[in-house]
């Protein structure tokens, strides 16, 4: 076993693709990780807006979290249907290319690619902000525990999302049943003493207020409390890793996550304005998070804290595992219409679109380095793009149910007509409240950074529409609107770049000889002075010998040997300029430069020998033009023989052994033929 198979997994074929669907069990850790940890930074998020308000902060979470609910509420019910109508992808760029046109998909793209990329940064910040609250010494390396953990996630999600459902699905369940039970046992605490429970351990004091509550601070703490809804749509968006039925499954992994959310975020904005608890400022030492705070106050630091904690962690850590399943699948989409590079939509060594993978992770590492980790500096430039999308998918799926009303004619349609107008109305309300929420989101987080996002989002749409442009003129350029022409057909002039005459220079001429009469051998030497003519005049006396000779004799026109001069060892310049003077001597005919390479097996072999082919056929495609073609000839380091050409004898001129005309002789005889 190899160490890629080790770390990575056994590379799959085509038609295992089937055994990577996943069911509800799997599906809720790889799809509902984001939504269901922004339980423990959306609640925190919004209260450290509320921090000018002392210790009356706790007491306006409940209603700061109320209309949160109640918008989940109506996402759910919202996405219930897209998954319905959509049971392949019904992500918001599939709803609103097929509703709302190419440019409002092109919108629901880049918002989704910046939502994914700030989700992971979010997550993976916040987990290692519990790490750091649990264990307050490791403060001073939040970054690189930050970046440790994203190397960590990226590993295990290009092994597969079932791999990655299994491994993610312990410490995902062990998070919601612990925070259950400790959210239950704090909410009978705090019926049982008349909604003033004693704390096992104290949460941090709340100082004094530093600023009257206003409309103002109340909105900026709901935009900040939405960052909890994130993840909401993954798993519309990830309908195509489904196990039949599809609309099953998805339905019961979106029925878990969200009343798993809907009830964390109810019961822990009770439980913050029972306890009295609020935020800390991430950046200051001793630094504990909400959740944190919360189960120290109902169970004190016992074991069951930290293995809650310890799990909290994880799934904070993990949650930016949705976003490795959701970011490669909408680029794969996307590339596939042409608006992002090709490679985007190439399946790897696992199935999963590594290559999409590669790109998130290397975008996230950049954002926590800029951002040293910090998830209070991320989270203003978060939830504006899932908000945006979620408004877009609603709104294209308010077109969908008006174009399946419009088409209602036979007797059953019609009968569906009142269910339509349901659904209609459904996706309406959510249309306008995601968009409200999306406005006051924007408005209330744009001075605090959010205007990077607003920014980003009309840069990435001008990116995909310039990677669309190259891709159309590539189209038009290669189209081929006739049949195959085969004028000027002719055998090509062949030129072997070579620097002595050895084995890999005998490949590389035994196969030019078979292929045209032109054969011209091109030299280039480093000499000057005696010592250049001095080699030059031993190098063509061996060539007689080894070369014009043996070809001669066996019936092939002798191939020339010219020596250039590499003055300034750039060694492209002199066979350039050589090709250049061909084309006008042979007119239409292609020139062709065979250049012997030695294939190296190993890497110790490549740092032991001069790239000199390598970097020839570089600089010749980059600067030969359509007239001039390039052709590699191995010879392995390691073989005798080369697999290609080792075992072609010369043959004679008139015929070979078998008794055919040699190729290039017979395509000039057919012509005659037919002239004739």
């Amino acid at each position: 076993m190899s160490f890629l198979d080790l770390i990575l997994g056994r590379r799959l074929a085509n038609r295992e693709f089937g055994r990577s669907k996943i069911g509800a069990f799997e599906g809720v850790p790889a799809m509902g990780l984001d939504g269901i940890s922004s339980s423990s930074y959306g609640p925190e998020a919004a209260l450290a807006i509320l921090i000018p308000l002392g210790a009356a902060s706790a007491s306006y979470m409940v209603w700061i979290m109320a209309p949160i609910v109640a918008l989940l509420g109506i996402l759910f019910a919202s996405y219930w249907q897209t998954i319905r109508a959509y049971p392949n992808n019904g992500g918001a760029y599939i709803v609103a290319k097929e509703n709302l046109g190419t440019n409002a998909s092109l919108l629901a793209a880049a918002a989704l690619m910046i939502d994914y990329v700030l989700n992971v940064a979010v997550g993976i910040s916040a987990g290692v902000g519990a790490l750091v609250s649990a264990v307050p010494a490791l403060h001073p390396y939040i970054l690189w525990l930050c970046l440790g953990v994203l190397l960590l996630v990226t590993l295990v999600n290009l092994r597969g999302t079932p791999d990655a459902g299994r491994i993610f699905g312990v410490p995902t369940y062990l998070y919601i049943g612990s925070f259950l039970v400790i959210l239950a046992i704090g909410i009978v605490k705090s019926v049982m003493s008349g909604g003033h429970p004693q704390a096992a351990v104290a949460p941090a004091h709340l100082g004094h207020a530093t600023e009257a509550l206003s409309i103002w601070l109340v909105l900026r703490a709901f935009a900040s409390g939405c960052t909890a809804m994130t993840g909401v749509e993954a798993v519309s968006n990830g309908m195509s890793d489904f196990r039949d039925p599809p609309v099953t499954q998805g339905h019961r992994t979106l029925c878990i996550i969200v009343i798993v959310l809907a009830i964390l975020l109810a019961a822990i904005a009770y439980l913050v304005r029972a306890f009295g608890i609020g935020a800390m400022d991430q950046t200051q030492a001793g630094y504990r998070s909400v959740l944190s705070q919360l189960a120290g106050a109902v169970i004190g630091n016992g074991v069951f804290y930290y293995i809650a904690i310890g799990s909290l962690l994880c799934v904070l850590t993990l949650s930016a595992a949705t976003s490795f399943v959701g970011f490669p699948r909408l680029c794969r989409m996307v590339a596939e219409d042409g608006f992002l590079p090709k490679p985007f939509a190439i399946a790897g060594r696992r199935l999963v679109f590594t290559v999409g993978i590669l790109y998130l992770a290397a975008t996230a590492g950049a954002l926590l380095f800029a951002f040293d980790g910090i998830t209070d500096r991320l989270i203003p430039l978060f939830a504006i793009g899932a908000f945006l999308t979620f408004t877009l998918s609603q709104a294209g799926m308010v077109v969908h149910w008006r174009r399946a009303l419009a088409d209602s004619r036979s007797r059953r349609e019609r009968r569906a007509r009142q269910v339509h107008y349901i659904q209609y109305a459904i996706n309406a309300v959510g249309a306008v409240a995601t968009s409200v929420a999306l406005i006051i989101i924007v408005v209330a987080k744009f001075t605090e950074g959010a205007w990077l996002t607003v920014l980003a989002i009309p840069a990435v749409i001008a990116l995909l529409k310039a990677i669309h442009r190259h891709y159309e003129r590539l189209g038009r350029a290669l189209h081929a609107s006739g049949p195959l022409t085969l004028d000027n057909s002719g055998p090509p002039v062949l030129l072997v770049a070579f620097q002595n005459w050895n084995k890999l220079t005998e490949n590389a001429m035994r196969l030019a000889l078979t292929l045209s009469p032109d054969v011209l051998a091109i030299h280039l030497t480093h000499l000057a002075g005696p010592q250049a003519k001095e080699h030059e005049e031993k190098l063509r006396d061996e060539w007689r010998v080894k070369v014009a000779r043996p070809a001669a004799k066996a019936g092939f026109t002798e191939p020339r040997l010219l020596i250039l001069p590499a003055e300034y060892r750039a060694i492209h310049e002199p066979i350039l300029k050589l090709a250049h003077d061909l084309e006008a001597k042979f007119g239409p005919r292609r020139i062709v430069v065979l250049i012997p390479m030695l294939i190296e097996r190993h890497w110790y072999q490549f740092l032991m020998h001069p790239q000199w082919a390598r970097q020839l056929r570089t600089q010749l495609l980059a600067h030969g033009g359509d007239r001039l073609t390039v052709m590699s000839v191995p010879w392995y380091l390691d073989q005798c023989h080369n697999v290609i050409g080792s075992t072609l004898p010369i043959r004679s001129r008139s015929a070979d052994r078998n008794g055919d005309v040699p190729k290039h002789r017979a395509v000039k005889r057919h012509a005659r033929a037919r002239r004739g």
